[in-house]
């Protein structure tokens, strides 16, 4: 990608998207690479063992593919609300097996188990990479963890030919359980040998590997699409695209001219496409604890605590889906949002989204301060409806929240499409909102 000589901020916004997508090919290493952009910024990692009590500015702690950031303005009392922006790291990919050395017929393959919703055909003859985290032996304080990635063409799955499945164009579907195995070399299957590539890769020796998460990622890098290079092509736009807005719209909040009414928040879970059930999903404690630690930092008591949480206000950003020009069917006649259009806010009255109206007059006024169009987007009523970390994060803490997202096509796939302006949009009304909104 060569960026343009004068390039506008909103295009400087997606270049900036663009590599970070490219620095994240899993939920880990989103984390680090948020975490990155947070220290330049004055950020600080807070230990989750030691005391807070005093601190002020600038904090973020992480754990594996989840990071909660936030930044306590100058003399804020303990009572004050925060401005919270939820998002997710991970995607739906291919994610390899605790033995994965397999294969057939002279050909040695990888085991791996599908994660969250996968269109299956889009992840066919691609040239995939591999990345994650190793977990290592250690010392006397536990295992090492380290990031790992080959991000060159190291496996493939292969389509099986139109000679040998003439019915591949009239529906036939995928065999998820056998035909799924990429291939990366020729011979039997050799117990450890994946293992062996992989902590070649970091220097690491293969028997200090004491248990891994590995996943699958396409190599192409991410780009620009159309007659005016309006659209972003991407893996992973679900759900970095909001990862790298909130990002920029929390260190935007914390060094811009405007201090923050409030106490800004930037929660990225990880597992939301797996209904986010873990220690670092967002039906955990994991937000909760960060904030009513914030509170008692400065001073605060349980009143404080109370008081903190009835004025505060979350919005939840995920993808959207686009009108899909092919299957206009699919769709609500009154709700076709497009790209470039601005963000939608997404709302269902059976709270598969936790928008309602309180929280679209909330984000339509940001939108209006930050001179940013928006879209609603309702689902047909014969199709079932997705959700978002949304429901559950009003659930747990109590807190109104509005389901928002950038209109996209292929949602889910290897390789996604949105619009090359509304990143940068939805990051400008998410910092309205943590600063005045």
């Amino acid at each position: 990608m060569t960026p343009a000589p004068h390039r506008s901020p909103v295009r400087a916004h997606s270049d900036d998207l663009l590599a970070f997508i490219s620095s994240a090919p899993s939920p880990y290493h989103a984390v680090a690479s948020a975490a990155a952009r947070l220290e330049k910024a004055g950020f600080r990692e807070r230990d989750a063992t030691e005391d807070w009590t005093g601190t002020t500015g600038g904090g973020y702690v992480t754990r594996g593919g989840a990071l909660i950031a936030w930044y306590v303005p100058e003399g804020a009392p303990a009572h004050t609300p925060f401005r919270i922006v939820g998002t997710h790291t991970d995607s739906p990919n291919l994610r390899v097996k605790p033995a994965p050395d397999t294969g057939t017929a002279g050909w040695r393959q990888i085991g791996v188990e599908i994660y969250g919703g996968v269109p299956l055909n889009t992840w066919l003859d691609r040239d995939l990479g591999l990345s994650g985290r190793l977990a290592l032996r250690g010392g006397p304080d536990g295992p090492r963890e380290r990031l790992v990635l080959i991000d060159e063409p190291l496996l493939r799955v292969p389509q099986l030919a139109i000679h040998l499945d003439r019915q591949v164009n009239e529906g036939a579907l995928l065999d998820r359980q056998r035909h799924l195995a990429p291939v990366w070399a020729l011979g039997d299957p050799v117990d450890g040998a994946l293992l062996r590539r992989v902590a070649a890769a970091i220097d690491e020796d293969p028997a200090d590997v004491l248990g891994w998460d590995l996943m699958l990622h396409d190599v192409q890098p991410p780009g620009y699409l159309g007659a005016e290079a309006e659209f972003v092509v991407a893996p992973r736009l679900d759900n970095l695209v909001s990862v790298h807005a909130g990002v920029t719209a929390l260190v935007d909040a914390a060094t811009g001219d405007r201090p923050p009414a409030y106490v800004p928040v930037l929660a990225a879970f990880d597992h939301e496409e797996v209904g986010s059930v873990s220690e670092t999903g967002a039906q955990s404690p994991m937000l909760e604890r960060v904030l009513s630690r914030s509170v008692t930092a400065r001073g605060g008591s349980g009143e404080d605590w109370s008081r903190a949480l009835a004025g505060t206000f979350c919005v939840s950003a995920d993808m959207a889906h686009a009108v899909h020009p092919n299957y206009t069917e699919r769709h609500d006649a009154g709700h076709r949002p497009l790209p470039n259009g601005g963000p939608t806010v997404k709302v269902n009255t059976n709270q598969r989204y936790a928008t309602d109206s309180t929280g679209i007059a909330v984000f339509a006024a940001a939108c209006e301060r930050a001179r940013v169009a928006w879209q609603p987007f309702a689902v047909n009523n014969a199709m079932p409806c997705g959700t978002s970390i949304g429901p559950l994060t009003a659930a747990r803490l109590g807190v109104p929240t509005v389901d928002v997202g950038v209109a996209g096509l292929s949602m889910h796939s290897a390789r996604e499409l949105c619009g090359a302006q509304d990143p940068a949009h939805l990051s400008a009304v998410l910092r309205e909102i943590m600063t005045a909104g």
